[in-house]
């Protein structure tokens, strides 16, 4: 690890830990997805890129500070759409057309009110 004056470049920043053929690199490997690493799901969590990073590159980063390179990287915040894999989208198709109609068209009629009132005359 670098220290004092040779850890920071001539504008006083510290040096960055990935060249920019390291993040060229990076993109490759995160385009690839995460499955790649064994991961069951296809999304980049921080922690997940700080992993490859240390695998690859054999660099450390906290997972906090991922987000700001993979936001020089130009890539965004992904959230999942949250739809279980199993959904049968023909079958959902099928009952927005068909059955929600049906039960969109019975409206209910409002209740007679109460003849015990609770207030007082």
């Amino acid at each position: 690890m670098m220290h004092g004056e040779s850890a920071r470049n001539a504008t006083g920043f510290r040096k960055p830990l990935l060249s920019t053929t390291d993040q060229k690199r990076l993109v490759e490997l995160l385009e690839r997805g995460p499955e790649r690493l064994g991961y069951e799901t296809p999304l980049w969590t921080c922690d997940r890129v700080a992993d490859l990073i240390a695998q690859e590159f054999e660099v450390s980063y906290h997972a906090g500070h991922v987000w700001k390179i993979l936001r020089q990287l130009n890539w965004s915040v992904q959230r999942p759409a949250g739809r279980a894999l199993e959904r049968d989208e023909a079958g959902i198709q099928r009952w927005k057309s068909e059955r929600w109609p049906e039960i969109k068209k019975k409206r209910k009629r409002k209740a007679a009110r109460s003849s015990s009132s609770t207030k007082a005359d």
